[in-house]
C-alpha cells in the first residue's frame, strides 16, 4: 500500500469511527424523544363485578379491590388515588343501602376508609382547586335528605364534616377548579336548581344558580364537568318518565362558568330512548372523549364517544361480565 491510500485509509478510518461514536452517543437521546413524543394513553377505573379495575381503555384490566361490592370510582386530580363507596348491607331499595366512603392508591396500596359503614352514602368525587378533598353524598336518617360532605386523605370515621344542612336536598356532582362544586340542591329560598356551590365548612355555603334551556323539559343527571371547565356531559330525563335510570339519554354541552348557563346541548347515546341504562358519563383524553356503561342492567358494557368524529367504541372486553362507572385518569368526575 502506497503512502497516499494509506493516508486516506486512516483518515476514512478515523471519520467512520468518529461519527459512529457520535450516533451511538445520541442514539439514545433521539430514541428517547421519539418516544417522547407520543403521548402516554391515560388509563380509566371502572367496577367490573362489583370489583374496581384499572387499565387502558379496550384492555382487561387487574382488580385492585377484591372479595367486596365496590362501585362508583373516581380519580384524583393527583393521579395516585381513587375514592368509591363500598356497599356493606344491600337491599332491595337501593336508598336503604348502608356503605361506607373509601380512598385506595390506583396501584392498590394504601387503602383506608373513611366513614364507619352506618350510612347510606353515594358517588364521591374530588375538589379541584389543588387540596384534593374527597367529598360525597350522605343520607340523613333524620330528614331523609341526602347532604354533601368532605373529608380528607387520610382521614378516619367520625372525622368527616358536612358541606350543607340536612335540612334541604343537596347532591355534589363534580367540581371546578376554583374550588366551587357543581351540584344539585333544594336550598332555603333559592328553591330547586342546578348551582356552583363555594363550601363554607361549619358556615352556609354559597349558591350560584346555573341556567339551562332543558331544565323545561327534564333533569340533568351524573354532570360531569370537563378538564378545561368548558364542556358538560350528563344523563337527561325527561320529567314525564320520573326517576327511573332506563331509558336516559346522554348528552354533552357547552358549560360557562363565569356566566353559570349551559348552552347548545347536543345527544350522542340513545336519542331514541331505547330501554336500556345508558348512564355514568365521564370525561377522558383531555375532554376528547367521553366513557360510559350501558345495557341491560347487570350486564353492561363500556362504550368511548369521541367528540372530533362523533364515533363510538365499544371498550370492555368480556361480554358476560358487568362493566359499570367508568371514570379517566386525573379527571374527578
Amino acid at each position: 500500500m502506497n503512502a497516499s491510500k494509506e493516508f486516506f485509509t486512516r483518515r476514512e478510518f478515523l471519520k467512520r469511527t468518529i461519527l459512529a461514536g457520535v450516533g451511538t452517543s445520541f442514539a439514545p437521546l433521539i430514541a428517547y424523544a421519539c418516544e417522547e413524543a407520543v403521548p402516554r394513553q391515560p388509563r380509566i377505573a371502572y367496577y367490573c363485578n362489583g370489583e374496581i379495575h384499572v387499565s387502558l381503555p379496550g384492555r382487561e384490566g387487574k382488580p385492585i379491590t377484591k372479595g367486596h361490592w365496590d362501585f362508583k370510582p373516581s380519580w384524583s386530580k393527583t393521579g395516585d388515588m381513587l375514592v368509591f363507596f363500598r356497599r356493606l348491607k344491600s337491599d332491595p331499595d337501593v336508598s336503604k343501602w348502608l356503605t361506607a366512603i373509601c380512598i385506595i392508591n390506583v396501584d392498590g396500596t394504601g387503602f383506608h376508609q373513611l366513614t364507619d359503614g352506618t350510612y347510606t352514602e353515594f358517588n364521591p368525587t374530588w375538589t379541584r382547586d389543588g387540596k384534593n378533598i374527597p367529598v360525597w353524598n350522605r343520607k340523613d336518617p333524620e330528614t331523609g335528605n341526602f347532604c354533601i360532605m368532605a373529608s380528607k386523605v387520610g382521614g378516619k370515621p367520625g372525622e368527616e364534616l358536612p358541606l350543607t344542612d340536612p335540612r334541604y336536598f343537596a347532591w355534589v356532582h363534580s367540581a371546578l377548579s376554583d374550588g366551587r362544586l357543581f351540584v344539585t340542591a333544594n336550598p332555603p329560598k333559592l328553591g330547586f336548581g342546578y348551582y356552583l356551590m363555594t363550601p363554607k365548612p361549619g358556615g352556609e355555603p354559597k349558591f350560584e344558580r346555573v341556567e339551562c334551556e332543558l331544565l323545561k323539559k327534564g333533569f340533568l343527571d351524573r354532570v360531569s364537568v370537563s378538564p378545561d371547565e368548558k364542556m358538560i356531559c350528563f344523563e337527561f330525563q325527561p320529567w314525564s318518565k320520573g326517576r327511573t335510570m332506563v331509558g336516559r339519554t346522554l348528552f354533552i354541552a357547552e358549560f360557562n362558568a363565569e356566566k353559570r348557563v349551559i348552552t347548545n346541548p347536543k345527544p350522542f347515546a340513545n336519542e331514541e330512548g331505547k330501554p336500556l341504562w345508558f348512564g355514568y358519563p365521564r370525561w377522558i383524553d383531555g375532554g376528547k372523549a367521553v366513557i360510559y356503561h350501558a345495557g341491560k342492567p347487570g350486564s353492561c358494557q363500556l362504550y368511548v364517544y369521541r367528540l372530533e368524529d362523533g364515533s363510538t367504541k365499544r371498550v370492555s372486553n368480556d361480554p358476560k361480565a358487568d362493566y359499570r362507572y367508568p371514570c379517566g385518569e386525573d379527571v374527578p368526575c
